[in-house]
Formats: C-alpha cells, structure tokens, sequence
C-alpha cells in the first residue's frame, strides 16, 4: 500500500537506508554524498541534536531523585535492563525502549538492550573505536572454525582511515602488530597510577601493553568536525545523556548533519520496516514495506539499492522476514545460515585493587574512558587450551569510602578527602561463531503491530569458559605485580547479548553456499540489498566493532554507487 493520495512516483527515492544508528548514519552521508536521494527510516522517535538532549546540562539535585536512580515502580517497565544490572537511569532512560513494550521470545537468555530512535545506540554506544587486523580475518580459516572472511586487512585499512578522519577518534600511536594504528587526535592522559602499571608491564610483561583508549571523542577537532558544529570533549562523563558539544560521534553530531548539508536526505521516524520487497522477474530487491509506529497503516517505498542497517538482530529479522518464491526462507538464504551463528562479546571478568601511595597526586575531570590492554593470549609463542583472547578495558579513581552511619561536622570534613587509589580490570572477550546460537522469528508470538517477534538461542560455550579462568586470572596476576593491595578477581557471567556487541547472523562469505552476504556486503541473489552493521560479521574479535561497521559502511556505499553508475545494480 502507498500514502494514501501520494503516487508510487512520489514514493520512490533512488537509495533507502533502514536505521539510523552507527552504520545507518554512515550510509546516508556516503549515498547523500555522493548524489543520491535517499531516504533514511528508523522504527523509532526523531531526536534532534541538542535540543532533545533534555538532561545533558542537569545537575544531580535536579532530578526527582537526586542521585538520577530510577524508583522500582518504573523499573518494572524495564526488566531485562533490570535483571541485567545495566545502568539505565532517570538521565538516560529516554534512549531506551522500555522492555514490555518490545517483548521477544527466550529459548535461551538473551539480553537484548534496544535503542530504537533515530540515531539509534549511536547515542547510547561506549565509542571504543578499535580496528580488526589479520590476526582477526585470517583466524576463522586457519583454525577451521566457522567459514573464512572474504575481505582482509589490506581491503578496509584505506576505509579505516577514512572514517577515523571523519569520525574523531583519540589515541595514541603504538607498534603493537594485531592492534593496527589509525588516523588519531591526541589522546586522553594516563593516571599517575596508570603510568605506573604501564611501567610495570613493560618491565616484567614484554607482551603486554597499557595504553590510552582508542575512542570516538574529539580532543583536536578539525575544520570538517568544527563545520558540523563539534567541538572537543569536556570529559564531563555524562555521554549517554546526548553530548550537546557533538564531541563524541553520532548520527546526531556527525553523519546527519554531514548528509542534511546536501539537501538529498529524506529523514521517517515511526517506520517500522517489515520486509524487503523482491521483483520475481527482475531478480533484485524493489522497495520496503512499512508499517507506521503511530498509526499502524501499511506503506510502501521503493528505490534503486537499500542499505538495511536497523542493528544486526533487525536487520537480520528484516531479511528473515522478507520471503518470496524466490528466497522462501528468507532474502539471500540459498546457504540456510540466516539467523546463525550469534555472537557477542563476554565479559564481567576481571580484578580489582587498592593502590597505596599517590597521595599527592589526584586527576582532572572525568575522562570517557580510562586505558586498553590488548590481547596478548593466544599470540606468537603463547599456546592456551582455548581459541582467541580477550582484551581490558581499565580505569582507576580516588574513591573516598562513606560510612552509612556518618554525620555532622565530622563526616563532612571527612568525606570532602579524597580517599586512596583504586583500579579495576576488566576483560572484554571474543566469542567463537557457533551454528548452534541462533535468532529466529517465532511461530506463536506477536508483536502490537502484528509481527511476529525474534526468538533467541545463544550460550556461551566450552571454549570461552576455560578463557574466563585466564580473564580473572590474568587480571589479578598484573595488579600483584605492582604490588597493589586487596587484589580481588571476579567472574560474574551476564546472558548473551549483555556486551550488546550483537554479530553474525547475515554473514558475509566467498559464496552464497556458505553465507548470506558477498565480499561488499551485497546479499546473494539480491545484490542491490547491502547490509554493512553487526549483522554482517564472520568472526567477532575481542576488540569493540563499531569502527568496522563505519569502514564496511563506507566501502560498501562507494561500490553501490560506483556499480549504479555502472547499470549494474
């Protein structure tokens, strides 16, 4: 069905691109770039950079409950965010679904944490911007585990950098072989703790390396950045708020504005897609259908190349859910791994521990991060009893303790002391794709408009059990080294998903027997369909995805337009 009174004519646009989050934006500058009009749909609410970030300036006595907690009435609307632990609070709650209002189906936890608004978790995201290397494109075919990439380092390096340079990514430059340097602003400074235990590692752990984030937050923007209205990070740490200086990289700050300014981007809030429309006789995707959020009324919209980028598990839906005698089990399924081979990172291991000393010493600001340790398992001579490895993520503070008894003029004084030194550990690693975890769409459950609702089936498994010994293990062993106080490890597995590094699922492969997608993102048999977000992944790597997905993004558009001036899509 069409708007009612609009003609298919006017329904049409010559590139659609489904989501707006970190790849959607992406898509839309290139296309918009590069000529096209395009229509970007999002399922979700607009949200106007600035103006709708309507708690980012608010002072903690400003909220209703002072420390920004959210009451337990209200939690219930949200229980997967609270059986989780995740920190949703009265400042951020906005840019999160409330869960009983977008059920899904369990056969096995999943912990799926939704950000459904036009600029997606873009707005929401952690912003560690690392790249794969061959350590990570080469492993799935040398261990013989799922099927091999068909892209290599050498193939997304010129598309790395071309999306550092966009975005604004802080970091400082390294020889460290698997964790490739970029294009990079001067990054956040260490602790003086911090400094010490990079000291420590590189004296007694040559193959162990502490290093400044790696992280999409402006500290030297450029002319480009300064003409979309970014300015550098205030290291206020209230990120997931809606930063109004566009110091960190979002739809918002960045590639919307950057595609606006062409006056060929065409922005529908409220749209939910359902599927991608196939033409039988011309062999290639058509349009989408749509159902309206508000009004539930059915749509159609047509274009040359669609972009489905509405996050791995949608998009993966979207395709599941797009079947024609063509693809009777879902658009470019000829392989039957559509849905397959779920991943996640698994995390919450690690250690932490006093640091005594360093009185004299304190810090400025609140940075968005702390520090990185890479991988070292698994790398050279060292041989583990499991495949891949893992990565830290660290950070370390003064934390004053404070007595719950306390009061008066004494506990006053007392607490305006900042107390010693402590540093935290905690290990952020990969998991091996499995054909077994799984998402489908459910036969019984629907949602309110309808759809039936995914269906999930993932666990971690024998192999990243045995890493997580090492992730605690690991962690503990580096804090004793410098000779920190109270070293505790911790291991506390959270369900698939909680990492919200959703990959896999729509797997890019050498042919359509083995995969969904080709080498540039094309589906199978569709090739005017791109998928180019989380959705896409062969292999997870330890490190965060976000900066692929951009890389992908970008090669991928370049190729669709180059091929459509070719008359071949």
């Amino acid at each position: 069905m069409q708007i009612q009174g609009k003609s298919k004519e006017q329904m049409t646009y010559d590139a659609i691109v489904v989501g707006s989050g970190i790849s959607g934006g992406w898509a839309a500058k290139e296309l918009t770039e590069k000529g096209l009009k395009v229509l970007m749909l999002d399922r979700g609410r607009n949200i106007e950079h600035i103006k709708d970030y309507t708690h980012a300036m608010k002072a903690p006595w400003e909220f209703p409950h002072h420390n920004g907690k959210m009451p337990l009435e209200e939690m219930k609307d949200y229980p997967i965010h609270a059986r989780t632990g995740f920190t949703i609070t009265e400042a951020s709650k906005d840019f999160f679904v409330k869960d009983v209002d977008y059920p899904y189906h369990e056969e096995k936890r999943f912990d799926w944490i939704r950000s459904w608004q036009v600029g997606g978790k873009s707005l929401t995201w952690g912003r560690v911007a690392l790249r794969y290397s061959d350590l990570d494109f080469e492993a799935n075919i040398k261990e013989g585990v799922g099927a091999d990439w068909p892209i290599r380092y050498k193939d997304i390096a010129p598309w790395y950098d071309y999306a550092e340079r966009f975005a604004g990514i802080s970091g400082s430059y390294e020889d460290i072989p698997h964790l490739p340097n970029g294009i990079f602003q001067k990054p956040f400074e260490l602790t003086c703790v911090e400094q010490h235990l990079k000291g420590v590692l590189k004296e007694k752990f040559k193959d162990r390396h502490l290093i400044p984030p790696r992280q999409a937050h402006l500290t030297e923007p450029t002319e480009e950045q300064k003409s979309l209205g970014r300015a550098s990070c205030q290291s206020r740490d209230m990120c997931w708020r809606g930063c109004p200086y566009g110091a960190y990289f979002s739809t918002q700050s960045a590639t919307l504005p950057a595609a606006m300014k062409t006056g060929n981007l065409t922005v529908r809030p409220f749209s939910i897609v359902s599927s991608v429309i196939y033409d039988e006789q011309k062999g290639k995707a058509s349009g989408v259908k749509v159902i309206d959020q508000n009004t539930k009324e059915e749509l159609e919209f047509f274009a040359k190349i669609i972009f489905v980028n509405a996050s791995a598990m949608a998009s993966t839906y979207i395709l599941m859910n797009s079947k024609s005698n063509r693809f009777p089990n879902g658009l470019g399924n000829d392989s039957g791994v559509l849905g397959h081979y779920l991943m996640d990172h698994h995390f919450s291991a690690g250690a932490y521990a006093r640091v005594e000393g360093f009185e004299d010493q304190y810090y400025y600001g609140r940075r968005p991060n702390g520090f990185y340790i890479p991988r070292f398992r698994n790398i050279g001579g060292d041989k583990r009893d499991y495949l891949r490895g893992f990565g830290y993520e660290g950070g370390s503070s003064r934390r004053q303790p404070v007595s719950e008894d306390g009061f008066g003029a004494d506990f006053k004084e007392r607490v305006t002391h900042p107390g010693s030194w402590h540093m935290d550990l905690g290990a952020f690693a990969e998991t091996l794709p499995y054909f077994e975890n799984k998402v489908s769409i459910s036969e019984t459950q629907k949602d309110q408009w309808g759809l039936p609702v995914l269906s999930f089936s993932a666990e971690i498994r024998e192999n990243e059990i045995k890493m997580r010994k090492d992730m605690a293990n690991d962690a503990a062993e580096m804090l004793e080294a410098g000779g920190y106080k109270n070293v505790t490890t911790y291991d506390n597995p959270a369900g698939f998903g909680r990492c919200i590094h959703e990959m896999g699922t729509a797997r890019m492969g050498h042919t359509p027997k083995e995969s969904v997608l080709n080498k540039y993102n094309q589906v199978w048999g569709a090739e005017n369909v791109f998928v180019t977000d989380g959705a896409s992944m062969v292999s997870s790597s330890c490190v965060n995805p976000s900066l692929t997905y951009m890389a992908l993004t970008a090669r991928a558009a370049d190729y669709a337009v180059s091929e459509l001036k070719k008359m071949n899509l």
